[in-house]
């Protein structure tokens, strides 16, 4: 009996083993229910829509203080940003024909700018659906992208000026990725500008340091970089992307980058010309300088307000070389180049962009702007 007992024993252990491998296999080729084993940074099952038109548009490159294209031609750009894609598709706006629009007015570069909360929202797979579209319909235009991470505040202490802007260390790092991987091979994705506007808002918003902001930085530079893509990298100033100041004593650890400013008319009062020279013009003697943002509107005295400012900052970008995008090609976001999307009509300040994007002197036709 006792035989009896050890062989049945025996073989319980060997079908029980078998089974537990079986289980373990099982698992590797079904893994449980809520676990991602397949995220979204490559979608190997579908195809993005801009892949057949990815080398339309010449690849950029960085040569000392230049952009360049592979054909050897040297790249001032002058674009416009539009709203978040993810806001724009739920007004019914997201379509070629503002891209168009922009091409019309003189626009070389658009840019795009995710917030955090629309990409959590929306999901990253369903959010590059929208920028495949966006990018397609660009390459279609002739027109570059600026991919631009639209969070405001201060990342290392994860301290922001409004929930829109929130996001974490982490999820920067994975949106970058995400981004590197899908858009490896599109020339059309001329920049990643990885942080919008970082600012501590005088200790509102924590300690920001420009050591951490560095380091966060040039980890990305090297993640991106890893994962693909020949875009080029855009990092932002201190006080809201205005401040370059850090970098006479420590740029960043990282070739072929540009950096970002956001001259606003409301940072400094005339004469402006030597303040921005302090501020941020002596960069672009040594780096490509790129201000992704500025615009205003005009107030009771017309041009002698923020237009005497607009066609200063214009010829000021013209002699040191600064590639410029206005902000915003939108009739609600602020400040607007548009009074509304029937006819596309422009705002004075959407009025300015127009001319002075065709070399004009920046005069604005106030008949045309009402």
């Amino acid at each position: 009996m006792n035989r009896f007992f050890i062989a049945f024993l025996l073989i319980g252990i060997v079908f029980s083993t078998k089974l537990s491998a079986q289980s373990q296999a099982d698992a590797r080729k079904s893994p449980a229910k809520g676990y991602d084993w397949n995220p979204p940074p490559d979608f190997r099952f579908r195809l993005p829509v801009w892949k057949k038109n990815a080398n339309v548009l010449p690849q950029l490159r960085v040569e000392g203080n230049r952009l360049i294209s592979d054909r050897g031609d040297t790249i001032l750009f002058k674009g416009v940003s539009v709203a978040d894609p993810d806001n724009l598709e739920q007004r019914g706006h997201w379509s070629k024909e503002i891209f168009a629009e922009a091409k019309k007015l003189g626009a070389m570069i658009v840019r795009l700018p995710v917030h955090p909360g629309a990409w959590r929202a929306r999901t990253p797979e369903a959010y590059l659906n929208l920028l495949d579209q966006g990018i397609e319909w660009c390459t279609e235009e002739s027109l570059y992208v600026d991919i631009d991470w639209h969070s405001i505040g201060n990342l290392e202490e994860g301290l922001y000026e409004d929930p829109s802007y929130y996001t974490t260390l982490q999820e920067t790092f994975n949106f970058w990725k995400t981004i590197a991987v899908h858009f490896a091979g599109c020339n059309t994705v001329a920049f990643c500008e990885l942080f919008n506007e970082p600012t501590d808002a005088s200790g509102r918003l924590g300690n920001l340091s420009w050591d951490g902001w560095k380091k966060i930085n040039e980890d990305l530079i090297k993640l991106i970089r890893a994962n693909g893509t020949k875009s080029i990298p855009l990092v932002a100033g201190f006080d809201w992307a205005y401040d370059l100041t850090p970098l006479r004593f420590a740029p960043m650890n990282a070739e072929g980058i540009g950096y970002v400013v956001h001259p606003y008319p409301h940072k400094r009062t005339p004469p402006y010309g030597p303040k921005w020279d302090e501020d941020f013009g002596f960069a672009a003697a040594k780096y490509p300088l790129v201000a992704t943002e500025l615009g205003f509107t005009l107030g009771d005295g017309g041009l002698k307000d923020n237009g005497d400012y607009g066609k200063t900052i214009v010829s000021y970008f013209e002699a040191n070389h600064i590639s410029w995008i206005w902000w915003v090609l939108d009739p609600l976001w602020r400040p607007p180049m548009l009074q509304t999307w029937k006819g596309y009509r422009l705002t004075e300040g959407g009025e300015f962009f127009k001319d002075v994007a065709h070399g004009k002197t920046g005069e604005v036709d106030s008949t045309s702007a009402r």
